[in-house]
Parts: C-alpha cells; structure tokens; sequence
C-alpha cells in the first residue's frame, strides 16, 4: 500500500531508538525525509545513519534536549517546514503516590505533556496554512487504566490527552489530524528497565518478570517496535484523514474495556 507521504518532512523526537526509531524508520521506509532527534549524539547519528543507509532518505539529526526551550528551539530550526510530528518522550520513574512532591510533577509535565504541546503549537499552524499535516503523540495505555506505579506517568499523559480531544477538533478542517497512540508492553529499554525493577522488588530472575508479564498480555508477547512504527505511518498517511482525535490501544488487549 502507498501511503501516499513520500517526500514529506516528518520531525520524529526521541527517536534514536525504541518506539520513537520504530515510528522514524517507518516514515523513512515510506520515502519521508526527517529531523530525529535524541539527547545522545553518538546512538543518535548510529541510528540517523542506518536509515540514510537503508532507505537514502534525508536524514538530519539534532541531539538537544527538548523538554528545554533551548533545546525546542534548536530543533525547530533544523525542520523549518514540518508535514509530519511525532512526539515521544521516555516516561518518568515509577513510585508510589506518597514519594512525589511538586518538582516530581513538574519534571513529569515538562516531558509528557507540556513538551508536546509546545511543539505543536509550533508546527501546526504551517501544516495548516498549507491544508495538510498529521501529528501522532505517543502516550501510553496508562491514559486508558491507571498503572498504579506509574502515578506521574498517568497524570501527565492524560492531560496530554485532554489537550488533544479539544485541539483535535478545531483543526481538522484545516486538512490537520491530531492523534494518540498508547502503546502497552513493548520489547523496548523502558521495558526491561520496568522488568528489572521487578526482578529487584520481588527476588525473581528476568525470564521469569518477563513471563509474568506476558502472562498478562492476551496476545502473549509484548509488542514489536517495527509493529508500533507501521502504525504510526498509518496514522500519518494520506487514508488516516478521517481519524480525528483518537486514542489507538496497542496493547495486545492488556487493557480489559469494552469501548
């Protein structure tokens, strides 16, 4: 299937692995040039580079922070027209609702729910001018059923989450989608490094946190990244123009709802 996208421009931010390269090397496979983006330079290039090499796509690649506005602004710079966001960013640590205090909250803001919501105030309004554009946040599940470790998590994504309800909505007619997707367990460094707390909590081996895990997942298995990225390019095609503000479980039906 043509997606109908190649040639476009995609900013991709956390990109230099997990789900965020998952979405990039999608993109890229459909012939979309990109800016990536990470805060190591070194596993950043690596990865900017394997996808020049494998698609021969444009590939720029700005390492910054960009839960800072200094870092924002670096990367916007480098991606001064912008048909395609996708935002990313790595969770916050788990915890128990009794451990945060006000600069926990911030810091979980800042990174899953203000970030984003800069960047599309910064790119929206030329996809609009010019009739087309698609945006894709990569949330998480939690938006759908609290983790209750994951208290900052659930807090900041869902008002990430309410955000796009609304914006969603009045920039539509534009020929601009906004859209979420939740992922679930997917085989990702988050999620070894979920596994691992597990291991230390309860004195059990990897294979077994893991299998524990996946016990849970009525697909059986976490997730793939390649599986995670093929539906973002999905999302940001030229069929997705009707998918206005939603919220896309992949999840291998961990989370028990009928709607």
């Amino acid at each position: 299937m043509d997606l109908g996208i190649s040639g476009k421009t995609a900013l991709v931010t956390a990109s230099s692995k997990g789900l965020g390269f998952g979405c990039a090397q999608a993109l890229a496979r459909e012939g979309v040039n990109l800016v990536m983006n990470g805060r190591s330079s070194d596993v950043l290039e690596r990865a900017a580079e394997a996808l020049r090499a494998e698609t021969g796509v444009s590939v720029t690649a700005v390492a910054a922070d960009v839960t800072t506005e200094a870092g924002r602004d670096k990367l916007l710079a480098a991606a001064p027209q912008v048909d395609i966001l996708v935002t990313n960013a790595g969770g916050p640590p788990p915890g128990m609702w009794q451990d945060w205090d006000r600069d926990d909250f911030i810091a979980a803001f800042d990174a899953n729910m203000l970030t984003p919501i800069s960047l599309i105030q910064a790119t929206v309004p030329g996809m609009m001018d010019r009739g087309w554009g698609r945006v894709v946040n990569i949330t998480s599940q939690s938006v759908k059923a609290p983790i209750p470790v994951l208290g900052l998590s659930n807090t900041a994504r869902t008002g990430l989450t309410g955000f796009v309800a609304g914006t969603a909505r009045q920039v539509a007619d534009a020929g601009v989608t906004i859209n979420n997707l939740l992922p679930g367990l997917h085989d990702t460094d988050r999620a070894k490094s979920l596994d691992e707390g597990v291991v230390k909590a309860q004195g059990i081996t990897m294979d077994a946190a893991r299998a524990a895990r996946m016990a849970t997942i009525p697909a059986g298995r976490y997730g793939t990244v390649e599986e995670f990225g093929a539906t973002c390019a999905f999302l940001c095609s030229q069929f997705a123009g009707f998918i206005v503000g939603q919220n896309v479980l992949l999840d291998g039906g961990g989370v028990n709802a009928t709607i």
